[in-house]
């Protein structure tokens, strides 16, 4: 039986993205000899853009939770088939965390080599981010919550994500970064009792404070950040700059969700936004794009060494100077995608 993936289109430049991911993974499928069916969402959801096109509040917080009502539900039903994973392209960020709180994400990225590198689990299930708002006459009301059960759930994961990423032991050091002066002390014990329970330590710091860390001491081998996303997200780009090497707009990252509803389901998605200013130009930057597709096909397809390949490939693109605009390039989405189809026949030769 074919691998199913699941596809969620968003507008701005969404829909020439989800052509770019169904274009490439296709290409490396072609590559391996193997099929991969697509299960597209039939709604294409908001920007936050497309959202205030002509609407006003009352209108954007409908529309909002029938994207969110929408995406959840196709989650749920993916997962109940089977499908491992779903690419997804951006949409309006209400409409996401209202999913993501509801199926209780992570966010994971990976930053930097091997020897030093940071895994970083975004808390994506609780905190600002998360809740829902209320509207007075000349007030807005923002209301969150924390839970054990969430705090839990998240650490359980993380543990186990770092066991994955070094099997030969595991993080050397975890650090979580939360506000958790604002929490009453209840964070401070969740922690403690879960830490106890996978019988590993952890660091529980406000925000700052693992700033200052960074900047003064580096990154230690093996440090996995377990994170607020109000810091995590101000910050991503700051720890790329800083530990990794590459630009954010380039790169693909994961949203697991641990509620049983929607266990098993990986979402993959660039790290860049809709980008709506670009949408029909044929000038986004697709190198996320065409990453996430060849994780997917690695993890979820039976592709291995696809992203070795897909890598390899850019590479020979950035020689050539072939690439987008904003990466300095003078060539269209299209354009590079062609080159970077062109260039995989050959690699997958000399790599089989």
């Amino acid at each position: 039986m074919e691998p199913v993936i699941g596809l969620a289109v968003g507008r701005g430049t969404g829909p020439e993205l989800a052509a770019v991911f169904e274009r490439v993974l296709n290409g490396i499928a072609d590559t391996y000899s193997v099929g991969i069916d697509l299960a597209r969402s039939e709604r294409l959801y908001h920007s936050y853009s497309s959202l205030k096109a002509g609407a006003g509040v009352e209108r954007i917080r409908e529309l909002t939770r029938q994207d969110a009502d929408h995406y959840a539900e196709f989650c749920r039903t993916r997962a109940a088939l089977g499908v491992p994973a779903v690419f997804r392209t951006a949409i309006n960020a209400q409409s996401l965390y209202l999913v993501r709180q509801s199926l209780r994400a992570v966010k994971v990225d990976v930053i930097g080599p091997p020897e030093t590198s940071l895994l970083l689990v975004r808390d994506e299930a609780q905190g600002f981010y998360t809740g829902d708002n209320a509207h007075g006459p000349d007030s807005l009301v923002r209301t969150m919550a924390f839970s054990r059960e969430i705090t839990e759930q998240i650490i359980a994961f993380a543990v186990r994500r770092a066991r994955q990423e070094w099997p030969d032991g595991g993080a050397e050091r975890i650090i979580m970064a939360y506000k958790f002066h604002l929490l009453d002390g209840a964070l401070d014990a969740w922690v403690a009792e879960s830490a106890a329970r996978h019988g590993v330590e952890i660091d529980l710091f406000q925000p700052d404070t693992v700033n200052r860390n960074l900047i003064e001491y580096g990154l230690r081998p093996r440090t996995m950040i377990i994170a607020g996303n109000e810091w995590a997200d101000i910050m991503h780009v700051v720890l790329l700059d800083r530990f990794g090497s590459e630009r954010q707009e380039n790169r693909c990252t994961e949203n697991v969700y641990l509620h049983p509803d929607a266990a098993g389901l990986v979402e993959y998605q660039t790290v860049h936004g809709s980008a709506d200013d670009l949408a029909g130009k044929d000038t986004v930057n697709p190198v996320a794009t065409v990453r996430a597709a060849a994780v997917i096909a690695e993890r979820h397809a039976g592709c291995a060494g696809a992203v070795r390949m897909v890598e390899w490939g850019l590479g020979i693109l950035g020689r050539k100077g072939v690439a987008t605009p904003d990466l300095g390039g003078r060539h269209s989405t299209t354009a590079v995608v062609e080159a970077l189809l062109d260039a995989l026949e050959p690699v997958a030769l000399a790599e089989s």
